[in-house]
Formats: structure tokens, C-alpha cells, sequence
């Protein structure tokens, strides 16, 4: 199998490549390409624990850029698409990077693919694009109701891999994933700018009263149901991946407090985020019954491995804060 991964050198992409080189299935894999912008958040060290694989190569390069995507996308039988622009905050202060690369950039990958042919198309998008649910989970048919530039940009993109799955006959798949953390998460994310602030002395923001909702997935667990998807997805299906479980802000807070030895003395409210969605919330039970996906990394484990990583790996994240 000849797989491209777009966005392979940020922290969902870069997870997913070393598990297919290094994983139960790497056998599997004859060729992995990554094409990456290398924008803030791609990083090549991400990469360097697979990057003596011969089966790996390394393309920079644009998603939105069709003379860079086009042979890639020919010579691959598997397209896995996480480049993107995610950072909610980003995308307030501009949106227009977000328009380019999730939705300019999905278009240009799915013509190459509608006109090299592809054996499957997977576009990882995420659980923000169906708005903020008060009670209960969404399904797969739920409306699309996104609330902030970024969620907006990943639903248009999410539309545009159905309509040429429809049009032209691609075979697509979508996962919506919920809130991911682990290891090598740009610190930007809530989970890794609380571990280094709190490692460094620092204080965190706690936006509004802290009582939005989120449900946390492992990466590794994220990755997982996305090679599922990859391996066994019905074209045209929309997947929920999610962790099982949901937490406040504040919730998370003390998690990371508790983690770290800290207290709410560390802690310093800020005013809430606009348009901030209240909750999230997926219902996995489609990927569950159909492809056997559940979440193996309980929150309280995972949340000690990533304080670890990052409490050890100083190297990899202090470089990142000062550029």
C-alpha cells in the first residue's frame, strides 16, 4: 500500500506516520509520503523517530498548490488528509489562512484524486463542526452548525469531500474527531500550553467560568480509529471518533493542576473566547458496530503519559515557545 498523508509532520499527521511505519501493520506499507507546509506547528522532529525509514519521503509543499499535489495524489492508492489550519483563536484574529488550506486546499486535493483515481480518500475533520450540543451526543446525520471561522472552514471542507464522493465517484470517508491531546501537541492546545506554563512557573487562562464541555481523545486512540477507517470505511460514510470522556474546563484544570503538583493559585480567569461553543459531544456507535473501534487510553493514564513526555522533553517543546 502507497499512502500519502497530508499535514504528516504536525501532531495528529505525525502520530499516524510513525504508527504505520512502526505498528502491528507496517509490513503493510510499501511507500508513506509526507507532504507538509512546515507552517508553525509541522514540525520535522516530529518525524525523526521513523525519519531512517526508507519507505518514508518528505515533501514540503502546499496542499492548495495542485502542480505539488498532483503527482503525489497519482502515485498513492490511500490519500489521509489532516492538513490543516486548527487553532480556534487563530482563526478569530484571521480567518483567511483557514479558507485557503481547509477549504482550498481540500478542493485540490480531492480534484487530483477524482482525476489520478485513488483506491480511498480519508479526510480527518472534527467534532466542532456540528456547534455546541446541550445534552445528548451527536450522530453522523446531525446538521452542520459550526460557530467559529475554524469549525466553518473544516464543515465547507467536509462538504466538499461528500460532493465529490456524489459527483465524481471518489471514494471518501470523513472521521470527526473530539479534543485530542498527547504527546508532541504544539503548545498552542489547552493541554500542553498548562503542562509548560505550569513546568516553567508560569499561570494559565481559564476562559469564562470554565464550564464548557469537551470530550478528550487520546491521539494514539485517534489514530487508531482513523486507520480503521482507512482499512475498512464504507465510501461516502461519515465516522465519530471520540475518548469517552467529557470534562469541564475547570474539570481539566484541576486534572492538570493535580498532574503537575500545582494549585488554583496558577490558575487566572480570562474573558470567555467568542462565539465560544458551551459543549461536545459524540456518539460513537457507528464506527464502534460497524469497524470495532473503542478507546483503549483511559483519561487519567494518558493525561500522567503526556505530563511525562513533555516533563522530559524539554528539548522538543522550549525551541517551539521561543520562535
Amino acid at each position: 500500500m502507497k499512502v500519502l498523508v497530508t499535514g504528516g509532520a504536525g501532531f495528529i499527521g505525525s502520530h499516524y506516520v510513525r504508527t504505520a511505519l512502526s505498528g502491528p501493520r507496517s509490513a503493510e506499507v510499501a511507500e508513506l509520503v509526507v507532504l507538509d507546509k512546515f507552517t508553525y506547528a509541522g514540525n520535522p522532529a516530529n518525524l525523526d523517530p521513523v525519519a531512517d525509514d526508507p519507505r518514508l519521503r518528505v515533501v514540503p509543499g502546499d496542499v492548495a498548490d495542485a502542480e505539488v499535489v498532483d503527482p503525489l495524489v497519482a502515485a498513492a492508492d490511500v490519500v489521509v488528509h489532516f492538513a490543516a489550519e486548527t487553532h480556534v483563536d487563530r482563526s478569530i484574529a484571521g480567518g483567511a489562512d483557514f479558507v485557503r488550506t481547509n477549504v482550498a486546499g481540500t478542493q485540490v486535493l480531492l480534484e487530483a484524486a477524482a482525476r489520478r483515481g485513488v483506491e480511498k480518500f480519508v479526510h480527518v475533520s472534527t467534532d466542532e463542526v456540528y456547534g455546541s450540543i446541550p445534552r445528548g451526543s451527536w450522530t453522523e446525520d446531525s446538521p452542520l452548525e459550526p460557530n467559529s471561522p475554524y469549525s466553518a472552514s473544516k464543515a465547507s471542507s467536509d462538504l466538499l469531500v461528500r460532493a465529490y464522493g456524489r459527483t465524481h465517484g471518489v471514494p471518501v470517508c470523513t472521521t470527526r474527531c473530539s479534543n485530542n491531546y498527547g504527546p508532541y501537541q504544539f503548545p498552542e492546545k489547552v493541554v500542553p500550553l498548562f503542562v509548560t506554563t505550569l513546568l516553567d512557573g508560569g499561570t494559565v487562562p481559564l476562559y469564562g467560568d470554565g464550564a464548557n464541555v469537551r470530550d478528550w481523545l487520546h491521539v494514539d486512540d485517534h489514530c487508531r480509529g482513523i486507520d480503521l477507517v482507512v482499512r475498512s470505511g464504507r465510501p461516502g460514510e461519515v465516522y465519530n471518533i471520540g475518548g469517552g470522556t467529557e470534562l469541564t474546563n475547570s474539570e481539566l484544570t484541576a486534572r492538570v493542576l493535580d498532574a503537575l503538583g500545582a494549585d488554583w493559585s496558577r490558575v487566572r480567569h480570562v474573558p470567555d473566547r467568542p462565539g465560544h461553543d458551551l459543549r461536545y459531544s459524540v456518539d460513537c456507535r457507528k464506527i464502534r458496530d460497524e469497524l470495532g473501534y473503542a478507546p483503549v487510553h483511559d483519561f487519567a493514564t494518558g493525561l500522567a503519559d503526556t505530563v511525562r513526555w513533555y516533563r522530559e522533553r524539554t528539548d522538543w517543546w522550549r525551541p517551539l515557545l521561543a520562535a
